[in-house]
């Protein structure tokens, strides 16, 4: 017999609708507009907080449910005081622990997601969520059950942490390299270089190179499937969804602006700066939405560009229906510009730092989708109980809006 097994034998277990057993309270409605940034996190219709506020209407500990929006019905927990605005909270009585509460809900996520109605926005509501029936063991047994569910959540949050505390340490040390105080200094600090007099010049994107776009192709001229891939937006630094022939391919190759291999492609619309290294193979890409900046490699790199990106505060034009940049958004562009030595030097270092960040995020997600798979396992073992040999019991509705 598994300690499973032994833990739940000759349980007794009784089911109880939730709004029999629990109460929901609705949150205040506010909105982002006028209100100051604070540190209490503002839960709304979203998987995370919304924004931030400077008071709190829920202090301890909270299970919270998102009430409206895409994520409409999703659960979190909370041990700091929070906002609720377009949510919801449930607080169990004296027969329920709140965390074996939380565990089970999240047993039944995707059903609670299910509970989305309204023909604009979808809503969910307490007092369609008060109508599941949870099983209610011992309260000795809960503790049990949430202290073996709590070893795996805690052990992804602490994988979670730690990935990133990674990618913060490798933007601090980016971001250090790639600015003005340290290029300056670069050359007495860095081997082979001291004693060289190295100047860093201060100019735009425009003044090293033309922005550069791929030729209009229209939607007549693509097709689900084909030989070449065609990235838009959507799929820009993803799997392509559209292709174009290989005859018109080699042909607007041949005749316009096609990027080099190595050259840093940029979003300019939708998620604004996202870059992605040309690899040379065969492709073509939505021209205005996807540009990139021809230069001469011997007076700046594409993987100093590439990093250089990253830093970037881009200078967006608004007022449209989405923000984008335009050419002149890019040209106007500051950039730090050392020698090619220097250059050199900071994109090995974080070309070390990266390939180290790859590896922890090429290791650690999967550990971490390994370690919630196991929680899941052992939450629905653990959760499980035979309906036709426990007791159904009903009371009076605490709350149910």
């Amino acid at each position: 017999m598994s300690k499973i097994e032994e833990l739940l034998k000759n349980e007794k277990v009784e089911w109880k609708k939730l709004g029999d057993i629990c109460e929901f309270k609705r949150g205040q409605t506010i909105t982002k507009k006028g209100i100051t940034n604070g540190n209490i996190p503002v839960i709304a219709g979203g998987q995370k907080p919304a924004y931030y506020h400077n008071l709190s209407n829920r202090n301890g500990i909270t299970i919270a449910v998102s009430g409206s929006g895409a994520y409409a019905g999703y659960i979190s927990y909370w041990e700091q005081p929070i906002f609720l605005s377009d949510a919801f909270s449930i607080e169990p009585n004296e027969s329920l622990n709140k965390r074996y509460l939380y565990h089970w809900l999240m047993s039944i996520q995707n059903k609670i997601f299910e509970l989305k109605q309204g023909s604009g926005i979808p809503h969910v509501y307490g007092r369609d969520l008060g109508k599941f029936e949870i099983p209610i063991p011992s309260i000795e047994i809960q503790e049990k059950i949430v202290k073996i569910l709590d070893k795996f959540t805690d052990y992804v949050t602490e994988l979670q942490a730690e990935l990133q505390a990674r990618t913060k340490q490798y933007e601090y040390y980016r971001d250090m390299l790639l600015s003005e105080e340290y290029l300056n200094k670069i050359s007495t600090k860095l081997d082979g270089l001291e004693g060289k007099n190295y100047e860093v010049k201060f100019t735009t994107l425009g003044e090293i190179g033309e922005i550069q776009m791929c030729k209009r192709i229209l939607k007549e001229q693509t097709s689900s499937q084909g030989e070449v891939p065609f990235y838009k937006i959507g799929t820009f630094g993803k799997e392509a969804d559209s292709f174009i022939s290989q005859g018109l391919f080699r042909e607007y190759r041949e005749k316009y602006n096609y990027p080099k291999n190595g050259e840093i492609l940029i979003s300019a619309s939708g998620t604004i700066g996202k870059t992605v290294i040309f690899d040379g193979k065969d492709a073509y890409f939505q021209d205005s939405n996807i540009v990139w900046l021809s230069h001469n490699e011997r007076l700046v790199l594409n993987k100093y560009l590439y990093y250089f990106y990253q830093i970037v505060k881009w200078n967006l034009s608004t007022g449209g229906t989405i923000n984008r940049l335009y050419n002149y958004n890019l040209k106007n562009v500051k950039i730090t510009l050392p020698p090619i030595e220097i250059q050199n030097k900071v994109v090995e270092i974080l070309d070390k730092f990266q390939s180290l960040l790859a590896d922890t995020k090429g290791l650690l997600p999967q550990e971490i989708e390994q370690r919630q798979k196991q929680y899941e396992y052992y939450r629905e073992k653990l959760l499980t109980f035979d309906e036709n040999s426990a007791k159904h019991t009903h009371t009076h509705t605490q709350s149910n809006f």
